[in-house]
Order: C-alpha cells, then structure tokens, then sequence
C-alpha cells in the first residue's frame, strides 16, 4: 500500500467506497474515480479535491491513472462484471482490489473493532467511535453512514484503533481480523447472494472464527453465537436495566460482568438504538479501563444520518427520516415512533429496495408496514437489479391487511403531503428516498 501513488474508485459514491477514498486523500494520494450517480455525497467528494466522472467511459478516466503502475483499482462488489471501465482496467493488469479487501489490508496494522449484523452496524459503530473520541483514544474509523457527531462517514484521529463495519453482503467481512467484534443481528437478508437465511448465519460464524487470538465477540442476546452478550431487562453479561423514559430520552443502569453504572443517559429513540449503545459501551470497554468517559458519551452521542432523523417538529407535525428497507428495521422504526407518540395518526412512506429483497420478504413487509396508521408505497428502487416479473410495489401494497394505503409516484409525493398533512411522517427506504427529504422538510414547514 504504501509504494501506491493513485486509487481510482469504481463506485465511489457509496458510503462505504467514499469513506476509503477519503482516507487515501487524507494521505495525500490522487484520488479518482467513477460513480453511475451524482449525489450530496459525490459533491462533497469532489470539494474534497476528488476528480469524478459520471458515464462509464474508458476516455473519462484520468491519464495519470491509466498507467498500471503503482495505481490501485478498488471497486464494490455491486459493479456489474461487464463494467466498461472495470474491464479495462482487468484486461490491463492493474492492481484491482474489493473494498473489503483494501479495508482489511488497512486496519491489519491497527487494533480492530469491528461492528458486523444484518441491522444495526452502522449507528452501532458511530456510537463506537464517539465513545473512543470521548475517551481520547486515537483511532480511525470507516463508518456506513454519516455521523452526526463528526459530520462525516470518515474519522482520523489517530491510528492505534480502527473502528469498521463489517458488512456481510458478498461475505466481505470476511477480509477482517478483528480484536473486538460484535454482531448486533443475523436476520436472513441478501438472499441474492447467500440462497438461504442458514448459508447467512454460517457466514457469520465464519466471521466470527476471524477474530485474533486473545480478542472478544460481542453478540446480542439470543444469536446462537458463543460470546459475551448484551441486552435489555434479561440475564446478558452487558445488561440495560431499569430503564426509564421521559421528554430527553432513556435514563437506565448497565450491568456489567465487573460492576453496575447507574443513571445512565441516552436521547436516541427506541429499543433498538438502547442495543446499539450498549453493545458500542460493551466493545469499548474490552480496550479501555475508564468507563466514566463512555457512560457520558452515551448521553451525548447525536446521532446518525437518516437513522431515525427527526428533520421537522412543527406544532402539529412531525416528520422522521429513516434508512429501514427490512422488515425488522422497519418494526423497530414503528416501535420507537409509537413509544413517543402513542396516539398520534402515523403516515408511513416506504420505498421498496431492489426486486429480490421485495419478492423474498414481501409478506413480512406487508406485516411490518400494516402497523402503520397510513401507508404510502413508492416505486422499488432497483439499485443493481433487473426487474423481476410480477414483483412491483403494487404486488406488496395488495398484500398489506390495511385499507388506509396507497402507491404515491416520487413526483406527486410532495404535492400529496401537502394536502394530507399529516401528524407524524415517517419516509423509509435505502434508495433514493433519502435525497427527497430535505425537500419534504421544506415543504412541511412552509405549510405549516
């Protein structure tokens, strides 16, 4: 890595991708790449001194990084194999690696703590890294989302730790050697890729068997996995009890193998965000003997973008952005929504995210999203698929048992909610949902 002059990125928008890419500039290499989108992120990529471009075309390629030599190719493992430029850069003997790969060549000269699970890892991790930024450890971290505490999917602050997420699509975590790591969940997902929930869960274990020798495994209570667990109000080794809520949030004690911290502090709504918190306290603890400055990160960590955001609290009206595109992520959604406003009508706009997940889920989906008050559904986002015939969002909405739901186009989607109004919204989707909520915002408030 360290003969290395040029990373050129395939794919270098995604918020994994742009977060490696950053870390190359921060070491002062070139840095280029390409992206199919242009988005929020790949601007502030190219502020960054970044060179994109947008068409899959040879020509577009800087000159500087079509010279083999000491140029590394990183590409994600959602690039097609008939990828122009990715062949090109095949056919002339480059240095082509996964992201995977290249993060687990960066972090084998560090101390490693990585964050793996189907739901959870990325708001676990950046309660991770502010936990160690609180306890002044220096660490890096790559992060799957952007952190609200540092701005950013990127953080360097020294190089003893890394923090990762370990992302089990393409079975990519399987390039770490952690010294901590923790599985927050190993619900069937990616099911494109692994055929079968069990061939997911033996990956798992698999990542599991990957930790150095001497390290730790973390796993939430109840995952058939050998390891130190945490939980809420049962008999785990990293344990939330007497959990309390009021207008600020959560107030709990934490049991821990050694001792008990009392009057514990966290804002972020839902149980879900409680398991996130202690299992970033629980690895935390495995590579610090200070839990003072931890316990009180916990009450001040802000938060992860499109992590149960709320963008808008109006007299009448709130409005929550979300990622969920699982059911699970959605039932945690609707149950942190539902603890706080126990009787408000709830509006729930969903965008479906690629054809497979939709056609092997789609009767949990259908569960999960008719606890809702009201359901908009939007068009699948295919991402990196095909159409799959006889899957489309109509075919999940005739599946959900409450008649207060409707498919909603992307371009009268604002005009809609203009008219409905309504008393708490909740969008959710892994697709471009995300991009159109700035937008809501705005029209939610000049309405008001």
């Amino acid at each position: 890595m360290n003969k290395i002059e040029r990373i050129y990125f395939i794919g270098a928008g995604g918020i994994g991708m742009s977060a490696l890419a950053r870390y190359f500039v921060h070491l002062g290499k070139a840095v280029a790449g390409y992206d199919k989108t242009r988005t929020p992120l790949t601007d502030a990529l190219e502020s960054e001194g970044i060179a994109l471009h947008f068409e899959d075309e040879i020509a577009q390629i800087p000159e500087a990084f079509r010279n083999p030599e000491k140029t590394l190719v990183v590409y994600t493992p959602a690039v097609p194999d008939s990828h122009t430029e990715l062949n090109y850069f095949r056919n002339g003997h480059f240095s082509i690696k996964k992201r995977a790969e290249v993060l687990g060549l960066i972090s084998t000269n560090s101390r490693c703590l990585a964050v793996a699970g189907t739901h959870g890892k990325t708001t676990t991790s950046c309660i991770l890294a502010h936990l160690l930024h609180e306890a002044g450890l220096g660490f890096t971290a790559f992060l799957g989302g952007v952190s609200e505490d540092f701005g950013s999917n990127f953080v360097l602050e020294g190089t003893e730790f890394t923090v990762v997420e370990a992302d089990e699509y393409d079975r990519s975590f399987l390039w770490l050697s952690p010294e901590v790591a923790c599985v927050t969940s190993m619900d069937a997902d990616h099911l494109d890729i692994y055929g079968t929930g069990a061939a997911l869960e033996d990956s798992f274990r698999e990542f599991a068997g990957k930790l150095k020798s001497g390290g730790t495994l973390l796993v939430r209570k109840g995952l058939p996995l050998q390891g130190l667990t945490y939980g809420i109000e049962d008999d785990s080794d990293y344990c939330i009890r007497d959990l309390r809520q009021d207008a600020a949030g959560y107030e709990f004690t934490i049991k821990t193998p050694q001792q008990e911290f009392s009057q514990v502090r966290f804002s972020k709504p839902g149980h879900h965000n409680l398991l996130n918190g202690v299992a970033a306290f629980a690895m935390a603890m495995q590579v610090t003997t200070d839990p003072e400055p931890l316990l009180r990160g916990l009450g001040t960590f802000k938060g992860v973008e499109r992590r149960f955001s709320v963008l808008y609290k109006g007299e009448q009206q709130v409005y929550v952005d979300d990622y969920a595109h699982h059911p699970r992520e959605i039932d945690a959604v609707y149950q942190a929504l539902r603890e706080h406003y126990p009787s408000e009508q709830i509006l729930a706009v969903f965008q479906p995210h690629l054809f497979s997940r939709t056609r092997d889920f789609g009767g949990d989906f259908a569960r999960s999203l008719s606890c809702f008050d009201e359901i908009w559904l939007l068009d699948i986002y295919p991402a990196r698929e095909q159409p799959i015939a006889g899957i489309d969002s109509q075919w999940l909405l005739e599946q959900i048992e409450n008649t207060n739901k409707k498919m909603v186009s992307k371009a009268d989607l604002i005009p809609e909610l203009k008219v409905r109004k309504p008393q708490v919204l909740v969008t959710m989707g892994a697709g471009d949902i995300g991009q159109q909520a700035q937008f809501i915002k705005k029209a939610l408030r000049d309405a008001s």
